[in-house]
């Protein structure tokens, strides 16, 4: 998959650490974080200064057991919190890890949530809405996003006018991304109009945080700055940390996706340990984030999106009546009643043909925070009743 080899798909069946009185001291079935991700089998009794190299815990968080992998080297280990650590006395343990690594397959799932009417004036009419499904036993960083994106899917399923696509698709992360990519390239290059990959939507943080795109001026980015006041929402700009977006995002592919968070990742200390439970997620902000989403989303589905039918170059304004020679004074009231000369009128027009892109709306416009919707619209229905736009 481009730069990167599926590794062995790995199964586990049982892993424990057992003194020689038979006494379990670690147990995988009791929490599946103690065994260290794609362990390789083990099944022997070693002394403990060996079994200690293999052991993993947060000293600063004695409490919490770690969340550790290790895909592409060969490794096995334990992960348990520190207090539990620090009862372990020397002497020979039986150390069994029952797992398995063979051929297999990477997994996703997707689904196209078709649109019930067209718009011919958007150039791509896909909005990508991803999550991940592979950390075991995560609360914020790893079931919030599935469980807001299916909320979403619901709200969305029942809006009965859509003019975009919705490509709901959830996978393992980077590496099920990855895949999914190499599958979908030219779909996504030649359909993708926005995307939002969805983590860390549980925590305990009030504002809803959006990362924006590379280049972060997509349809969404421009939208979700245009509302950062309004619904005090952290913008954050894009960097190479991350999720998913990272691999949309990445060189000359660098798809218009961003990110949604609330507890953003790796900035609590609960991150990546068993400390990520069902106590530090807030269950009512499940509900209440799919909401906020989902009334920009609905927002972004009533944006009067700018397209021209003639898509290269200026547009010859004279022959349209759109442009005078004679400076004369043709005049009209913006919403704060200053009389706006020919000239900017004729500058309105001109904004709005030159950004007529398929992908910049009305709002996205400096006119339209300057004077406004109303006399807005007014030009653009004028360049659509002129066959100009559509």
């Amino acid at each position: 998959m481009f730069d990167w080899i599926i590794p062995s798909e790995w199964s586990i069946k049982d892993a424990y650490i057992e003194n020689l009185n038979g006494k379990k001291i670690i147990d995988f079935t009791k929490n599946n974080l103690h065994l260290m991700g794609y362990s390789t089998p083990v099944n022997r009794v070693m002394p403990f200064s060996e079994l200690n190299k293999h052991l993993h815990s947060i000293p600063k968080l004695p409490k919490y057991i770690p969340y550790v992998t290790s895909y592409y080297k060969k490794n096995w280990g334990f992960c348990l919190s520190h207090k539990q650590r620090l009862k372990i006395r020397k002497g020979n343990y039986k150390v069994l890890i029952n797992s398995s690594l063979k051929k297999g397959f990477v997994e996703w799932g997707e689904f196209l949530l078709k649109k019930t009417i067209t718009d011919k004036s958007l150039k791509k009419d896909t909005i990508l809405i991803t999550s991940y499904l592979c950390h075991p036993s995560m609360a914020n960083n790893e079931l919030s996003g599935p469980l807001v994106q299916i909320l979403l899917f619901l709200k969305l399923k029942k809006l009965k006018k859509r003019k975009f696509n919705y490509l709901f698709v959830i996978n393992p992360e980077t590496i099920g991304s990855i895949s999914f990519i190499h599958k979908n390239l030219k779909f996504l290059k030649e359909k993708i109009f926005s995307g939002i990959v969805l983590n860390c939507l549980g925590g305990p943080e009030k504002k809803l945080s959006y990362k924006c795109s590379k280049k972060g001026n997509s349809p969404l980015d421009k939208l979700f700055k245009n509302l950062g006041k309004e619904r005090k929402l952290n913008i954050r700009k894009f960097d190479t940390d991350g999720s998913d977006e990272r691999q949309y995002c990445a060189a000359e592919l660098n798809l218009p996706v961003g990110q949604l968070a609330r507890t953003i990742y790796n900035t609590y200390k609960e991150y990546h340990t068993s400390g990520d439970n069902k106590k530090f997620v807030k269950l009512n902000n499940f509900k209440k984030t799919a909401n906020e989403i989902f009334d920009i989303i609905k927002m972004n589905e009533k944006r009067i999106f700018l397209r021209r039918k003639q898509p290269n170059c200026e547009i010859q304004l004279v022959k349209k009546n759109l442009f005078n020679n004679s400076n004369i004074p043709d005049t009209w009231k913006d919403k704060s009643k200053k009389i706006v000369n020919f000239k900017v009128q004729l500058n309105i027009i001109k904004e709005i043909l030159s950004s007529a892109d398929g992908e910049t709306s009305l709002s996205d416009l400096e006119s339209h925070r300057i004077y406004g919707e109303k006399p807005l619209k007014k030009f653009y229905l004028k360049l659509k009743k002129l066959n100009l736009v559509y």
